[in-house]
């Protein structure tokens, strides 16, 4: 789907955007207006654009409250919210660069300022964590012990984020959603410097740990949902931890090995050498290449490019799959531009109660996890597990 942009990364990313307008994210005038002064494959044009989106909309928010337009003043922040985070997404090749901070910062404040101001049963936690914690949000429907999702991003999801994605349509559906970012992620990179790490249950298991503490959880209905590299995270954390009744992979990744990746396009078994120079060459003409290795040396604390190869290498689920006991949904978006085909090498390695559901150009949710067309996405999501749960 090529939307305003020539460049496939600017394209999906602006679909992003203005996807999470259907939640309260964004206007999707502002968005199109925004995109099309942003200079085509320019990271420095595309921060400064929905840098000053994002601050217009905060001051409108601003208004609207001075003037005790509680409604309208929410709403702005919000859609702030997502600009901020929209504009911070392309600055981390340099992580000393202070506006990656600052920028990241807004977009979690200006949330958790709108989200207050809004008709939202939520709670600001912190997940107990080894010797520190894990941010989160509980969204609830009332005080009825209730089936609850978890959810975690992947690779460069926010906290915030997920609330137009997933936890504002779960709630519609009956389910109490926790939301949280853990090493690699949100807060925990860019404030703890905790970079992602493969042991994902016992990431996860903390967060059930605390959901055992509420009298509003009913305990044998936890599901857990991993979006893109989550989609992997999530399975695994799953394959360790009995007490998640279902896992929902969006969608399904088997492997995050950089060098799987290289090998499956021609570099086999590539030495430190030819991944250094092979990658560099790739970031001065793509930017998808340049902000996959910048984000990910970002994310998993790595030291030079060969260092992310070696980082990644683990990050399979080749001997973890078949240890999967709950019922799993695999999403699979038929233009995927990160994991095309591996929804289906996931699928083929579980065994237990599976369904693969693939989204497609007649449903407008062919991208990278259904962006564009996620309202649809969940409506699956939440049909199949009223099915398990029942």
């Amino acid at each position: 789907m090529k939307f305003i942009f020539d460049d496939p990364t600017f394209s999906y990313e602006t679909l992003r955007t203005i996807g999470y307008s259907v939640n309260g994210g964004a206007d999707i005038g502002a968005v199109v207006n925004t995109a099309y002064r942003i200079e085509e494959g320019n990271f420095e044009s595309w921060f400064s654009e929905w840098n000053a989106l994002a601050q217009r909309v905060e001051l409108k928010a601003d208004e609207f409250k001075k003037h005790g337009q509680k409604i309208s003043a929410s709403e702005n922040y919000l859609k702030a919210s997502n600009y901020y985070r929209s504009a911070e997404f392309f600055l981390h090749g340099d992580p000393t660069d202070s506006r990656m901070l600052t920028t990241w910062k807004k977009s979690r404040d200006t949330f958790r300022t709108g989200i207050k101001m809004a008709s939202v049963n939520v709670e600001f936690i912190d997940i107990p964590f080894g010797e520190t914690s894990m941010p989160g949000y509980f969204y609830k429907v009332d005080d009825q012990a209730r089936p609850t999702l978890i959810v975690h991003g992947g690779y460069d999801s926010t906290g915030e984020e997920l609330f137009f994605q997933v936890a504002s349509d779960a709630l519609k559906h009956g389910y109490n959603v926790l939301t949280f970012e853990g090493p690699g992620q949100g807060a925990v990179i860019r404030e703890q410097h905790l970079p992602f790490r493969v042991d994902w249950e016992n990431v996860v298991g903390p967060v059930i740990d605390y959901l055992a503490t509420r009298n509003d959880v009913d305990q044998s209905k936890i599901a857990l949902m991993g979006i893109s590299f989550g989609g992997l995270l999530a399975p695994r954390a799953a394959a360790f931890d009995k007490r998640i009744a279902a896992v929902i992979a969006d969608d399904g990744v088997y492997s995050f090995s950089f060098t799987d990746a290289f090998a499956a396009r021609g570099h086999d078994h590539p030495d430190q050498a030819s991944i250094e120079s092979k990658m560099k060459e790739l970031m001065k003409v793509s930017t998808n290449v340049r902000w996959v290795i910048e984000n990910g040396m970002f994310t998993f604390g790595a030291s030079s490019v060969s260092d992310l190869f070696d980082k990644t290498a683990a990050f399979k689920l080749d001997q973890v799959a078949d240890k999967i006991e709950c019922p799993i949904l695999i999403g699979e978006a038929a233009n995927d531009g990160f994991f095309k085909g591996q929804p289906q090498m996931l699928y083929d390695a579980v065994n237990v109660p599976k369904t693969l559901i693939k989204f497609g150009p007649d449903d407008g949710a062919e991208e990278h996890c259904q962006m564009g067309g996620i309202t649809y996405y969940n409506q699956r999501v939440f049909e199949w597990l009223d099915g398990v749960f029942k």
